[in-house]
């Protein structure tokens, strides 16, 4: 009698439960917008649709082990820091000055957990400090030799200056510092500055949601200047609905709180992930001068990844477990296989 009043009380609750236990994970990873069709080799192209495997695989790993989106997106954001092709990490521009400048950003959707570092210089993988500081301090944002210090506090892996130099962005400094003192700038230039952040949304199989991303900002930047991606609720931002990375003209995305203002249509105008993330992206940062792209992730498992520049290094691990990756706005939904 017992056990049959047991399973007449939890009858209702059955289906929930079945629910629950059915979350398929979900990953989605950029590695910027901002992409100039014309100026990209077969070679930049070939080892950036590597790495974004790479990416997502090292991320799908984690999910379909069981462990958190935390986990997820931190692995992911790991591989395309290491990666030089990407602004992030590694392969970060270079300040006006020479120097390279590191921002990172994570939040944990459900709690609301969040953590971010800003102009730091020597540390290796800039999100696994975002993480720490959100993890090991009582604090949301820490910058420059603050932020610096802490890491050392922590044991997070450190490096040389010179490990973040590639010759790639150099060049690119050379060219915007020759622009600069010629008194005007290339459209292209303008264009390709603004772009190049990394980052990852995911869901787990508990169903909830995480959001981080990685940047070395604006190439030729000045005054330690620091743009939305370590912002949050401007370049990252995570709730129990939804997420979003953004990628783009920082500055745009800070004046339109963009990644929040995604989610937050979805939550109170209860609008589809889709249409919440392509007004945002593609209507209101391009009215006020902006542009650039985003991905963004609900509970249910739906992505949406809108930009409006020629292309947007991306990624994802769907619903049924298929990974595709993309670069170009005519490679449609599925991507390449």
């Amino acid at each position: 009698m017992k056990a049959a009043a047991l399973a007449f009380l939890l009858a209702p609750f059955a289906g929930c439960m079945a629910f629950a236990a059915e979350v398929q994970p979900v990953l989605v990873i950029h590695g910027g917008a901002g992409i100039i069709r014309k100026d990209m080799t077969a070679e930049i192209e070939r080892d950036a649709r590597a790495a974004l495997r790479r990416a997502i695989e090292a991320g799908r790993a984690e999910l379909v082990a069981g462990k958190p989106a935390l986990d997820a997106v931190t692995a992911a954001i790991v591989v395309l820091e290491d990666d030089p092709n990407f602004n992030a990490a590694r392969g970060a521009v270079f300040t006006h000055d020479g120097r390279n400048e590191l921002d990172a950003a994570i939040m944990e959707g459900h709690t609301r957990r969040a953590g971010a570092v800003a102009g730091v210089h020597t540390v290796r993988n800039p999100v696994t400090l975002a993480r720490a500081v959100m993890e090991q301090s009582r604090h949301v944002l820490l910058v420059g030799d603050g932020a610096e210090a802490f890491a050392k506090s922590v044991g997070i892996p450190l490096a040389d200056p010179e490990y973040f130099r590639t010759e790639r962005r150099w060049q690119q400094l050379q060219k915007a510092l020759r622009e600069e003192n010629a008194g005007a700038a290339s459209s292209d230039y303008e264009t390709a500055r603004h772009f190049g952040t990394v980052g990852a949304v995911a869901l787990d199989r508990s169903g909830h949601l995480a959001a981080a991303t990685s940047t070395g900002g604006m190439t030729n930047k000045r005054w330690g200047r620091v743009g939305d991606s370590p912002l949050i609720g401007s370049g990252t931002w995570a709730d129990a609905r939804c997420a979003v990375s953004a990628t783009g003209w920082g500055e745009f995305y800070i004046r339109t709180a963009a990644a929040h203002s995604i989610c937050a249509r979805v939550a109170f105008l209860k609008e589809p992930l889709a249409k919440a993330a392509t007004t945002v992206i593609n209507g209101e940062i391009p009215a006020l001068g902006g542009n650039g792209g985003a991905i963004a992730l609900d509970r249910d498992g739906n992505i949406a990844m809108p930009f409006n520049t020629d292309g947007m290094f991306r990624a994802w691990l769907d619903r049924d477990g298929g990974i595709h990756v993309a670069i170009y706005a005519d490679e449609g939904k599925r991507g390449k296989p």
